[in-house]
């Protein structure tokens, strides 16, 4: 873990965009699986995923046989943890429901007409590394927006199965239709369709470098919510913070990936001490050492600011996926920032309940691209329509206008559009 002060605090910041390198080996190797795909179909799906998942599937589709095991076997506690989860993240993503607006103007109507995506596909990271609170945070909003169906893709386990608490989440957030397929021949099916999965309007979900990059080739093909980066924490610290907290927090990060990046901002050079300290004797007892150790190593930093001032400017540079502050003023520093995913106030508002239970979305913009980019929510299920209505007297009120504009950027087939309607004798 660096402790960085100074001029190397900038340094460490510039490095933090470099962690998501433009890979044009691994383009090259997406699109020729895209390229598969879109002419393969199905059979090119069986392929990959016996080639990249080892395993043999019969069937793409999850049957109703599968799902009706996977509720039968799942955990009971599991089970009413996912429930509580549910209704929280339903009853915070109400709050975004949106509906068409119309004003009238003199002469007309304008407005604004609001309709769901017809078809959205949801990606969920499979295998070992399933997540069934992905499941609940992207198929919860797109259900609350309306969205008129939903295909979930996720890679299948060894045995050919999909975890339990995926099928049962899937389950009570809507989801309509679930295919065991990963990867970035996921994402061409979703976009192109093949003879069982349908092409989607917009994908959603996060996935690893091979799922991001075919995110990012086919963007001009489908709408997609973000292309995630690797994962990170940043959490503000001063005298007052509690470093056996802030170190678990640290860590509860790291263990994403080696490239996911933990780091905070104290103006106590003692509580940087005391934060190291901590890391060095929790490592002793974590689960994944070898991702944990090395996340904080090479993407880990503790930055010394001079004052609260420097310690909030920074936070802005970052622009962080979560953003945790542990200092005794933490509403007063609430107030300056600007540009940040998530903030998790106070010392019991740790990342970890917002990644499960909250109800905020965990789908969070990463690499900086939080100054202009937003957390996963209704609004990304829904698509804008103008609405514009004039009368004939009311475009007689303003045609002059029109003309007059038109004329001046010399197109006057637009001028004359308008003109046209009225003819010599403005009836």
């Amino acid at each position: 873990m660096k402790i960085i002060k100074g001029e190397a605090i900038n340094r460490y910041i510039r490095s933090l965009k470099d962690r998501q390198d433009d890979n044009l080996e691994l383009k090259e190797v997406v699109q020729n699986i895209i390229d598969t795909v879109k002419i393969g179909g199905d059979q090119s799906l069986y392929d990959y995923t016996k080639k990249f998942d080892e395993v043999k599937l019969e069937s793409l589709e999850v049957t109703k046989e599968e799902m009706r095991f996977a509720k039968e076997t799942i955990d009971l506690k599991l089970l009413e943890s996912l429930k509580s989860a549910y209704d929280n993240i339903k009853s915070f993503h109400n709050i975004q429901q949106r509906s068409s607006k119309y004003i009238d103007v003199p002469g007309g109507r304008l407005g604004e007409i609001i309709k769901p995506l017809n078809r959205v596909g949801i990606y969920v990271p499979g295998g070992k590394a399933a997540y069934p609170s992905t499941v609940l945070m992207n198929a919860i909003p797109a259900r609350l927006a309306g969205v008129k169906e939903m295909i979930m893709v996720t890679p299948p386990m060894k045995d050919g199965s999909v975890k339990a608490s995926v099928l049962v989440a899937a389950d009570l957030a809507g989801v309509d239709r679930i295919f065991k397929v990963g990867g970035a021949q996921a994402i061409a099916a979703l976009t192109y369709s093949t003879e069982s999965i349908p092409s989607v309007n917009k994908i959603v979900g996060p996935g690893n470098a091979y799922v991001a990059t075919a995110k990012g080739l086919l963007s001009d093909k489908v709408g997609i919510d973000m292309i995630a980066g690797p994962s990170e924490i940043l959490i503000l610290a001063d005298a007052c913070s509690n470093p056996k907290f802030i170190a678990a927090d640290m860590i509860g990060q790291a263990e994403h990936d080696e490239k996911a990046a933990s780091m905070v901002i104290t103006t106590n050079e003692e509580m940087a001490v005391k934060i190291e300290e901590e890391l060095n004797e929790q490592l002793k007892s974590v689960d994944r050492y070898a991702i944990v150790s090395s996340s904080l190593r090479d993407q880990g930093a503790i930055l010394i600011a001079r004052d609260d001032k420097q310690m909030v400017e920074l936070a802005n540079d970052i622009a962080p996926e979560h953003l945790e502050i542990q200092t005794e003023n933490a509403e007063n520093l609430v107030n300056g920032i600007e540009n940040a995913g998530a903030i998790f106030i106070g010392n019991y508002s740790p990342e970890a309940l917002g990644d499960y239970y909250a109800g905020p979305n965990h789908t969070l913009p990463t690499s900086g691209t939080a100054k202009f980019a937003s957390p996963l929510g209704i609004d990304d299920f829904i698509k804008k329509t103008s609405y514009i209505h004039y009368t004939k007297e009311g475009l007689r009120d303003v045609k002059d206008k029109i003309i007059t504009i038109a004329t001046d950027e010399g197109l006057t087939g637009h001028a004359n559009s308008i003109a046209i309607r009225f003819g010599g004798d403005d009836d």
